[in-house]
């Protein structure tokens, strides 16, 4: 047992690496992008101390190379659900009486192997199995994860450090208990760091997790769990599975245990999970805790001050890295009339220097979608705008699924504010924009507002101060992460702690102390020192 109150190391952001020609990561990273392109590996799910090998076996394909199969993964029955569960319940009470020094200690050294000897397997892994760029890997599941545990290590010793006040004779304090049962982590495909954050943030504190991530993000969730055991993390505490959604959260749902769930993917399933929660609240020991992060319809504003250049950037790196497929990424753009040519200008003059291709060739830019659905979807935007009067695409507009799930950095400009393309969430490299008269500037900022059902990011850009101002009273509640004179994503954890509110989640805030206080439930112990021993108050003498 200690007797000593610890201060975990200060967290810093993860330095980023810049995979320049001739550097040593570069060369490490494609070499071993290579070896594992070839491995072909069988990935178990990991129920407590089991690898389990369940014999339902799914392959997994680079979606920038479909035919090619990287390897496969066993996907689960409602049995394994059940013993997954179990193991979590069992681990729970020597995890939870755990001292959060040791915790704390776990996650810190999965950092550390992050940043060094798994950086450039957890990269490559992206690489392949999500078609990221090297870049965009490198800030996702390096350094983004990295900064993710140190972060919240520091913010767990934050959050116990913060008592009440006492008075004389008492002495109050708050016991921050992990919550009672098992907490579920749903975690989608586009980041690596967001699948490792949402179980580990839970488990943390000092729940045990069952944890679903992506089925097209298989191959780095393995590395994650390689990182968990090297570093130490007990058997049952994370129990990863892999299979149906609705046949993994159903069972989930059915178990009395059940204590919350953390939560990033779609909007529509996301409620729906809610809505089942609801309906059978009374199964629960407790009310379980709902934590998600879904979609967006992410803005950006230029007023009639902005400079060209920086909002054709500011598109570009907004809407396109990664192919659009973050919540975060603009998909509908406003600019006013008297700048609109130019911007268009410096963005198709921009466009067109992008090359596209497999993440293993460091030129590329741009990289393939996710999966034939996702390819099929903005596949069939595309066709719908080239038949539509209101739209037209100015740039791009090409696809193909022949060998990748390529679809072309594309640009439709819309008569209409609220066509089709502005107002739904594509989850891919099409950006529309609308141009708006520019003494319409106050008028366009309640469009911007009322357009979407999504609140999650936006991004105005102006060298006007009090136009700014206006927009961040305008837009108050349009955006969770509010960007000014910037690109509407690339949060940074410890900086800009993210979520959004509306249909795009509870604003829950990851990155930040707040998201952690979601999965503890305080204990308040008042003790006093010298009990009364009359009944009487002052009040009742004659």
């Amino acid at each position: 047992m200690t007797h000593s109150i610890s201060q975990v190391p200060f967290p810093t952001n993860e330095p980023i690496l810049s995979y320049a020609s001739g550097s040593d990561e570069r060369r490490e990273v494609q070499k071993l992008y290579r070896q594992l392109y070839k491995a072909n590996i069988d990935i178990p799910m990991r129920i407590g101390s089991r690898d389990v090998r369940s014999g339902i076996i799914a392959n997994m394909n680079p979606p920038h190379d479909h035919k090619h199969i990287l390897g496969t993964y066993h996907k689960a029955e409602a049995k394994h659900i059940k013993e997954a569960i179990e193991a979590s319940l069992k681990a729970k009470k020597a995890w939870s009486k755990m001292h959060w020094e040791s915790r704390a200690s776990i996650f810190l050294k999965a950092a550390e192997l992050v940043a060094g000897p798994y950086r450039t397997k957890i990269n490559a892994a992206t690489m392949l199995a999500q078609s990221k760029t090297i870049h965009q890997a490198e800030i996702d599941a390096a350094c983004e994860y990295i900064d993710f545990l140190r972060f919240n290590a520091y913010f767990m010793q934050e959050i116990y450090e913060n008592q009440p006040e006492n008075s004389q004779g008492i002495w109050n304090r708050i016991s921050y208990r992990p919550l009672e049962g098992f907490v579920y982590a749903v975690s989608p495909f586009n980041f690596t760091a967001i699948a490792g954050n949402l179980c580990a943030s839970a488990a943390m504190m000092g729940n045990t997790v069952v944890w679903k991530p992506s089925d097209h993000q298989v191959f780095s969730a393995q590395v994650l769990m390689e990182i968990f055991q090297e570093a130490g993390l007990p058997d049952g505490v994370v129990n990863m599975v892999f299979g149906d959604p609705e046949m993994i959260t159903n069972t989930v749902l059915e178990s009395p245990n059940f204590a919350g769930i953390h939560y990033t993917g779609s909007t529509e399933i996301f409620r729906g999970i809610w809505g089942k929660i609801g309906a059978q609240i009374k199964r629960y020991k407790s009310y379980p805790r709902i934590v998600g992060e879904t979609g967006g319809k992410d803005f950006i504003i230029a007023h009639p001050s902005s400079k060209a250049k920086e909002v054709a950037t500011g598109i570009i790196r907004g809407a396109f890295e990664f192919q659009g497929q973050k919540c975060s990424a603009a998909s509908r753009v406003y600019l006013p009339k008297s700048l609109a040519d130019k911007i268009i200008e410096n963005l198709i003059e921009d466009l067109k220097t992008i090359k596209m291709g497999s993440p293993e060739n460091f030129e590329n830019f741009v990289t393939s979608v996710i999966h034939k659905g996702a390819f099929d979807k903005l596949a069939n935007t595309i066709k719908q705008v080239q038949k539509d009067n209101e739209a037209e695409i100015i740039y791009g507009g090409n696809f193909d699924d022949s060998v990748g799930y390529f679809i072309q950095p594309t640009v439709i400009r819309t008569s209409n504010p609220k066509y089709n393309t502005m107002t739904t969430e594509l989850f891919g490299p099409l950006v529309t924009l609308y141009i708006y008269q520019d003494d319409e500037w106050s008028k366009t900022l309640e469009l911007v507002d009322s357009t979407s059902e999504y609140a999650l990011t936006g991004a105005v850009y102006s060298q006007d101060r009090y136009a700014l101002e206006e927009a961040l009273n305008a837009l108050e509640n349009s955006a969770g992460n509010f960007y000014i004179n910037d690109k509407p994503t690339g949060a940074v954890v410890g900086q800009q702690p993210f979520g959004g509110a509306r249909g795009s989640g509870t604003n829950d805030k990851a990155g930040s102390a707040a998201n952690l206080l979601r999965w503890v439930s305080p204990r308040l112990i008042k003790e006093t020192f010298v009990p009364a021993n009359d009944y009487r108050y002052p009040f009742l003498e004659d």
